[in-house]
Formats: structure tokens, C-alpha cells, sequence
């Protein structure tokens, strides 16, 4: 069992001569919502004898040549200290200083101190630690000490670069957050509070969350919202409705009310105006505009919910969200089977599969959904994974990332929502990021794997950026000659381009003619975007292009024309008028 006054990711550090100790301190809080403080208590130190604390970071921190990091932490000392702070950025065994800054005297006050730590030419390398140190004797006490290397757009508190672009390279129409078990949190207690992710990062509160780890919610609404609009994509609100995971649920009536008002007090702050409470507030933390919103979730996975309350809970918050807010369009989180009193507009289905189950039944799936006065589908959660489902105890054993295999699963599903896009309306692979390192994860596959220096996208992170950036918007009847493939084909109403994708999931190359009705001559000329490997293949950090797709020009197969697909390939045919 942890010691809850041994400080968890961070040691001391001294220099030969030097003496010091930490321990948590809840004596000396910073404030209501920062209950401890790291207590740093040097007992012998002197100039070029320095002692202090060492934070290991995120499995490390990432350094890099002439690069500039943004330091910010709270301080006091005991009455009388009159030494300041030296901050480094180190390797490991303390060698080698990739930047050094030094901080003004402390007091006996809680202050808010900066600096920026600017490294010269290095070799990269993630094997550093953030230190602060003191050269003479005395107690020092921190809290929320923050590192930020560049970010996205340079906003404070923002995103990794790296991360960003290789999102914004998949070219999303929207993001759904904050995410699914994570809004509704393992309690009720423990749900996505929203209200209290707002403000300065360093007086929110954090929540334990339902993946085994405390999050610090520097992540919170505002940095969600931000997260879409710096990669052109609209929000997807998801509210918290009264469930949670190890099955607590308010019931409906007046003891769900609260939980109502926040959900409208929430979409307020989103798109409300200045004249608006919560508008008001955004606008007072730095964004004037409202932010686009069209979809709602009203919670999450709450077909798991045993009780047979979501009807009536449902039904409560969509009575009150559409009396405020016709106009947006609200999402059951509880599938096609869900038969609520409140017709949803859009009905939220989860689907991780088999590979081999999503080639199955890709050609069908949809095919079978009534259409006449039923909602629309959002498939807001699905993976195809290779063979152990993630939720079985030989998962852990696997690479993060998913393998071809993954991917021609993943290929074939979005065949089948691709056709069905009257009925589909929106989808979303889930997960999307996840750290490499032993414990980074509970969960895989997952779409986008990095480390503290390096991203890479997996196999069907490039099936998935096949299909979001090449289509039409009208989706096309087309005859295959090879019924082991799965195929889409749509156009586009302004250019007349139109795209054929193609899953050859067998181990032989495969011809196909393919037949489209109504179309009339083509160029002479098509692109083929393929992604071939063998189905073991993968992706990762050491290898991050081993899997990636190749574009080459070929002749245009046009009506009746054959075309051979590889072995274990997805491909994109691109087809100008």
C-alpha cells in the first residue's frame, strides 16, 4: 500500500555535502483545492552544494535542441529564508544540464513564480528529470510545479505539437469528449464535474478517474473546445446524466434537476452570448466567441445501466435541453435497442469487434436498420482488434497499436458506414492516443501510439486517413465481380472525382471489374492509394513507416474494367471525370 505522505514521483536531490528530505504536507495548503503541498526540508547546503526535488515527468522529459520550456510553480519558505530557486532540466543521473534558470527570493508567502528554460544544441533524449534546488538550509514548500515545453498555436496549457498535426492529418470533422467512461466517472462523485475544470489550472481540484490514475483536469472544458477548434473540427458534447460506472444513477425527478441545469448550464457556457451567465464566463476566460454546436450526448453507455432508469432519465434532459435548445440534435447513449419515450435524433452504438467479425458482417450490417422515421446512427465507439478482445487479460501482453490484420477490419467497417452514410451520420475510432510505455495504457488497440519524444500512427490510423480524406458526398450503387471484397463508392457533386475503396482481406491478389451505373467517361488515368502488408505487420516508435500507404497512377478501369488488388491491402482509386 502506498504511503500517503511519501511524495509519488518525486526525490530528493543534493549535491555532495548536502542533506534534505520531502515529505506531503497538509499543514500548509495553498488553497481549498490544493490540499497538500511537497514539503522540502534542507538541513545542510551551501553556494555549489545545492539540494532540492527531482520529478521524473511523463516516463521522462523530452528534451530537444534549442527549444524553449515555460516553468511555473507556487512557493514559500520558512520566515527568514532568504535563498531563491535554481530550476534544471537534467539527464537522469544529474551529469549533464540541458537549461538552468534561477527564481527570485522567496517568502513566507504562497507566490506564483516563472521562468522560461532554453536548451542549446542537444541530442534528443526523453532520460531527464525537472529539478529544483536551494544552496543553503531551510524548509520550502511548492505546489503545482508545471514544465511546458512549445505547444499547439502556442496556447498556455496547451497540446503537443506532434500529437495535433498528426490528428489534424486525419482531417476530423468533430470531437466527442470528454470522453466516455470518463464523463460518467466510476461514481457519481467521481463524473466529469465540468464547472470545476474552469480557471486557472492550478486552483482546479482534479478527480480521481475511472482508469486508474488521478487526472489534474488541466484538461478541462475550455482546453477541450480548444483542442477543436485548433484542428478544425467541431465539438461533440457529451453531458453527464446521472450514471455511473459501478452502477450508482440518480432517478429521475426532482433529484436529477441539478443534474439537468448543469447539463444546460454547460451548453450555455459553449455557445452562449455575453448577455448570458455562463457565456460570460467563457468570454471572461478568453474566448469571446460562442463555439459552433449542433450534436449532444445525454451520457454514456447507458445501456448498462441495470435499473431501467435512462428512459425517464433521458426523457428528462431532453425535455429540457430542446425546450432551450431546439435546434440541436440529441444522442442516446443506449443503441438501436434503446425504445425510449423521447425519440432521440441520433442513437450512439458501440462496436469493438474481430477483425474477422467486422469483414463478416460489414456487407449487411447496416443494410437491415429501418429508415423511415428511426434515428440516425453515431457509431461513437468501435475497434477492430486482431484476435484477444481488450477486455481480456492476454491484451496486456500486445503492442499498444494495432496490427494490418486490426486494419483490414477497420477498412471493411468503414466500408459499411461509408455506404449507409444516409443512416450513419457521424463515427468515431476509440481509442485515439495512447502513451507506449509499460503502464501507459488499459486498454488497446489504439490508434496513435508516442512517447515522450515521438508519435507514430498504427495501420489503421492510415485506413482511417484513407477514408477521412478521400470522398464524396454522394454515395454511389456500384457491382463488384469478387464477393470476398468490401467495397464504397461515392462522388463528389461539385468535382465529379469519384472514389472507389476497396478491402482485399484474403492472401491472394484479387481481381475486381467493377461496374458503376450512370457514370459517364472517365480520364484515362486514376491515383491508387494502397496500403498492403502482411497482416502481422505493424507499426512503432522504432518503426514508425514500416505500414503506411503508397500513391501511384494507373489506368482508368472505367466501366467493366479489371483491376488486381494485393494481398492483404486496402485501396483508395481515385477516378477524375
Amino acid at each position: 500500500m502506498a504511503d500517503a505522505q511519501a511524495p509519488r514521483h518525486w526525490s530528493v536531490v543534493r549535491s555532495e555535502g548536502a542533506e534534505a528530505t520531502i515529505t506531503l504536507d497538509r499543514n500548509r495548503p495553498r488553497g481549498e483545492q490544493q490540499p497538500a503541498s511537497l514539503r522540502l526540508d534542507v538541513t545542510a547546503a551551501a553556494a555549489g552544494h545545492s539540494a532540492g526535488v527531482a520529478n521524473d515527468g511523463y516516463w521522462g522529459i523530452p528534451v530537444r535542441s534549442l527549444t524553449r520550456y515555460t516553468a511555473k510553480f507556487y512557493a514559500r519558505a520558512n520566515a527568514g529564508f532568504s535563498g531563491s530557486v535554481t530550476l534544471a532540466i537534467q539527464s537522469e543521473d544529474g551529469k549533464t544540464v540541458y537549461a538552468k534558470a534561477q527564481v527570485a527570493q522567496l517568502t513566507d508567502q504562497w507566490r506564483s513564480y516563472t521562468a522560461t528554460l532554453s536548451t542549446g544544441k542537444v541530442i534528443p533524449t526523453a532520460k531527464a528529470r525537472f529539478v529544483l534546488t536551494v544552496d543553503r538550509p531551510g524548509s520550502v514548500w511548492l505546489s503545482y510545479v508545471s514544465l511546458f515545453p512549445p505547444t499547439w498555436k502556442h496556447r498556455p496549457n496547451g497540446l503537443r505539437p506532434d500529437l495535433m498535426q498528426t490528428l489534424v492529418d486525419l482531417k476530423p470533422g468533430f470531437l466527442r469528449f470528454p470522453g466516455g467512461n470518463y464523463l460518467e466517472g466510476n461514481t457519481i462523485a467521481e463524473r466529469f464535474d465540468w464547472k470545476k475544470t474552469l480557471g486557472p489550472p492550478e486552483n482546479r481540484p482534479g478527480h480521481p478517474c475511472p482508469w486508474g490514475y488521478r487526472s489534474t483536469d488541466g484538461m478541462g472544458l475550455l482546453e477541450f473546445l480548444y483542442w477543436c477548434e485548433d484542428m478544425g473540427a467541431e465539438p461533440l458534447l457529451a453531458v453527464y446524466a446521472g450514471y455511473s460506472l459501478n452502477g450508482e444513477h440518480v432517478t429521475g425527478g426532482p433529484a436529477l434537476a441539478p443534474y439537468v441545469q448543469e447539463a444546460l448550464d454547460e451548453i450555455e457556457y459553449v455557445t452562449g452570448d455575453k448577455n448570458t451567465k455562463w457565456g460570460a464566463v467563457r468570454i471572461r476566460d478568453g474566448h469571446p466567441k460562442p463555439f459552433p454546436l449542433h450534436y449532444v450526448e445525454i451520457g454514456n453507455e447507458d445501456n448498462f445501466d441495470k435499473s431501467g432508469s435512462y428512459d425517464g432519465r433521458f426523457a428528462q434532459f431532453y425535455d429540457a435541453i430542446k425546450a432551450k435548445y431546439p435546434q440541436l440534435k440529441l444522442i442516446a447513449s443506449a443503441g438501436k435497442e434503446f425504445v425510449p419515450s423521447r425519440k432521440p435524433d441520433v442513437v450512439d452504438e458501440h462496436n469493438y469487434s474481430s477483425a474477422a467479425t467486422l469483414v463478416e458482417i460489414s456487407p449487411n450490417h447496416f443494410e437491415g436498420y429501418e429508415r423511415k422515421g428511426s434515428p440516425e446512427v453515431f457509431v461513437g465507439e468501435w475497434a477492430a482488434y486482431e484476435d484477444i478482445a481488450p477486455w481480456d487479460q492476454g491484451s496486456h501482453a500486445l503492442p499498444p497499436t494495432p496490427s494490418m490484420k486490426a486494419a483490414l477490419g477497420d477498412a471493411a467497417w468503414m466500408t459499411a458506414m461509408e455506404r449507409n452514410a444516409d443512416l450513419v451520420v457521424m463515427q468515431c475510432y476509440a481509442p485515439l492516443l495512447a502513451n507506449v510505455n509499460p503502464g501507459g495504457r488499459q486498454w488497446r488497440p489504439n490508434m496513435i501510439g508516442y512517447d515522450a519524444l515521438t508519435t507514430f500512427g498504427s495501420p489503421s490510423y492510415y485506413a482511417f486517413q484513407m477514408f477521412s480524406r478521400n470522398h464524396g458526398d454522394e454515395v454511389l450503387k456500384a457491382t463488384l465481380t469478387n464477393a470476398t471484397l468490401r467495397s464504397s463508392v461515392t462522388r463528389d457533386s461539385r468535382t465529379g472525382v469519384i472514389t472507389v475503396k476497396l478491402v482485399n482481406p484474403q492472401p491472394t491478389l484479387q481481381p475486381v471489374k467493377i461496374v458503376i451505373p450512370g457514370v459517364a467517361s472517365l480520364a484515362s488515368t486514376m491515383t491508387a492509394i494502397t496500403l498492403a502488408a502482411d497482416p502481422a505487420d505493424t507499426n512503432a516508435i522504432d518503426t514508425p513507416k514500416k505500414v503506411v500507404p503508397v500513391t501511384t497512377k494507373a489506368p482508368n478501369i472505367q466501366r467493366g474494367g479489371v483491376y488486381t488488388l494485393p494481398a492483404y491491402s486496402i485501396t483508395v482509386l481515385k477516378m477524375k471525370p
